[in-house]
């Protein structure tokens, strides 16, 4: 009952409070200054009509905002998908060219050369650590055989020293096992390039009285019977004259970076017991 009573009381004061406000809209076009009932039941009626329109205004600016969010948070989804996308194409297209620029290398080194040659990419290191080479993807079904120079547009890479029908393993000449005859340019005093295993090579058999100074260009000179003459090897990095030695103690720093190795040329040349035959 007195749940009622006082439902009834409120229903009654809005019941009041709306006509109140009624009848002072409906005066407002006379233009009269309020009398003290209308002063009144402005005092009573205004805090209630402020708070309803604040009650109305934070209803519409939240559901407003709760659509706004929900929209920006799909355009957030949609765009990072699309810097996603892009972010990976650029990395291709910065790929391709990159590639396009070695492969050009290599093609205008092909011209020099003018002998046939097998272009391979390098797909791995030897799988046993115990040298220093690479496996490359083309083999026997490519023409390639035992002791082929490889090269790159930078130099000498090495020799191939096994082969399979589709792969085969190139032996770098920084290999201590490596051993290629070279002459430097300048001085055409000839040694021997071995490798040191720690991207570095030595020259080996240089006599002191011979002409070698850092900076100078160490070449093939053809006579090793495997590496075609000029092809470069690297330069002199370091010249020392042991006392009591008979031969110079010489650095060579590879023409090639062996770290950033991927495509190279394979120049088919015959072997000497195939030349004899």
């Amino acid at each position: 009952m007195q749940g009622e009573r006082r439902s009834r009381k409120i229903w009654i004061s809005v019941f009041l409070i709306c006509l109140a406000l009624f009848l002072l809209s409906s005066n407002s076009g006379l233009r009269q200054p309020w009398n003290p009932a209308e002063q009144l039941i402005v005092e009573i009626a205004a805090p209630f009509q402020k708070l309803v329109k604040q009650t109305i205004n934070l209803t519409k600016d939240f559901w407003s905002n709760y659509f706004y969010l929900i929209d920006v948070r799909h355009e957030n989804r949609v765009l990072k998908r699309e810097i996603n996308s892009l972010g990976r194409e650029n990395s291709r297209y910065r790929e391709l060219l990159a590639t396009q620029a070695r492969l050009r290398q290599l093609l205008q080194f092909k011209e020099i050369i003018r002998r046939p040659v097998v272009a391979a990419q390098v797909i791995g290191l030897d799988p046993t650590g115990w040298f220093k080479s690479v496996i490359i993807d083309k083999g026997k079904s490519a023409g390639l055989k035992l002791d082929m120079p490889v090269v790159n547009a930078s130099g000498v890479v090495g020799r191939i020293v096994s082969v399979s029908t589709d792969y085969a393993k190139v032996l770098l000449i920084i290999d201590q096992n490596s051993a290629v005859d070279c002459l430097m340019q300048r001085s055409r005093d000839r040694g021997m390039v071995k490798g040191l295993s720690s991207g570095v090579c030595k020259m080996d058999y240089m006599a002191k009285s011979s002409d070698a100074v850092v900076g100078d260009m160490v070449i093939t000179s053809g006579m090793g019977g495997i590496f075609p003459k000029g092809l470069s090897v690297g330069k002199i990095s370091g010249v020392k004259e042991g006392s009591g030695e008979l031969f110079k103690e010489i650095d060579v720093t590879p023409s090639v970076d062996f770290s950033k190795l991927e495509e190279v040329l394979v120049i088919q040349t015959k072997r000497r017991d195939e030349k004899m035959k």
